[in-house]
């Protein structure tokens, strides 16, 4: 393992992916915090009030109303006017609709809209931050999940072999060839897509290559002389399974698992793109792509929504490969 790590530092490309790709999807985490039309922090009358947690009415700062705030209403300001307020580095959040815009949206990048607005007047780097987070949420949810049921699927059918492996090989080869994207199109025409139906779908039908990694892995490794002996000194299946086999088809587990990634957020942006993923009011990648398509006389929407997603994958990828280059070397090195 500390061969492989020094490995994996040796490769700059991957290495630096990495710790970029980290770095994104950390800062992403705090979208709230950088790119919100709520203040962070308020301090008035003595008390501290934080509006990205709680929702406040007007008589909590001394209005008259019940009614939640418009944070930049002139009549807020003013009775907020000698108290202490932290605004996001963003005043906009991802559907906050800017109306004192110099001309109709789309508007181009400008110093105030670093990357302009889409054609509904919302800032388009805002939007851009959480729907970068809301894809690499769904990459890595789908994709453990996928992986997790993938392997045991794989480890059972590689393992046991026989009439077991003949009726999962069946299963995978009918499964397989349903076409994801047209059942979940077809899906949301029937019920209303959400963040948590797409992602059970995309687990359902992300698993399959995975599982036959592994399967292989499983069929190479069981016919080996320490698994014969465990097996004669009465270690059960799933000690075998799991300890013996498993530890060793990690390693093809672990250089898929960044590629999983990369094809479950490419999947979450075609639905959204074509009109048939997260719901209207989510920030998405491929909704961002769609209003590119729509606004070719605004092509900043098109190229930033573009280049976002190529950076994107292009990490995930240069990940993969280092991974696989460096559990090779370490293998030789064992070897």
């Amino acid at each position: 393992m500390i061969y492989f790590l020094k490995q994996f530092k040796m490769n700059k490309l991957a290495y630096y992916s990495f710790l970029l790709l980290l770095l994104i999807f950390i800062v992403t985490l705090f979208a709230e915090f950088i790119a919100n039309d709520k203040p962070i922090l308020i301090y008035h009358d003595s008390k501290f009030y934080f509006p990205v947690f709680y929702n406040y009415a007007e008589v909590d700062f001394g209005g008259e109303f019940l009614n939640s705030i418009d944070y930049r209403d002139p009549y807020f300001l003013n009775l907020t006017k000698d108290s202490i307020v932290v605004w996001p580095l963003i005043p906009y959040s991802y559907d906050t609709i800017v109306y004192d815009l110099s001309y109709p949206p789309p508007i181009s990048p400008n110093t105030v809209h670093l990357l302009g607005t889409d054609d509904q007047g919302r800032d388009l780097l805002a939007r851009l931050i959480y729907g970068i987070r809301i894809s690499l949420i769904f990459g890595f949810v789908s994709s453990f999940f996928s992986m997790l049921f993938g392997v045991c699927f794989g480890a059972i059918s590689g393992y046991y072999g026989g009439r077991i492996d003949l009726l999962s090989q069946r299963f995978i080869e009918i499964w397989a060839s349903m076409p994801i994207l047209f059942l979940i199109i077809i899906l949301s025409s029937i019920i209303r897509p959400t963040f948590f139906i797409i992602l059970f779908f995309i687990i359902l039908f992300s698993w399959m290559g995975l599982a036959l990694l592994v399967r292989a892995e499983f069929l190479r490794i069981r016919n080996f002389d320490y698994i014969k002996a465990s097996k004669a000194l009465g270690v059960s299946d799933f000690g075998i399974i799991f300890r013996h086999i498993l530890p060793n088809a990690l390693v093809s587990i672990t250089t898929y698992f960044p590629f999983i990634i990369a094809g479950s957020i490419t999947t979450l942006t075609s639905l959204d793109f074509l009109g048939f993923g997260l719901p209207v009011h989510y920030a998405s990648l491929g909704e961002i792509l769609n209003q590119g398509k729509e606004n070719l006389t605004s092509p900043h929407i098109g190229i930033v929504g573009f280049i976002t997603l190529s950076i994107i994958l292009s990490l995930l990828i240069f990940i993969g490969d280092g991974v696989r280059n460096s559990i090779d070397k370490s293998r030789n090195i064992n070897e």
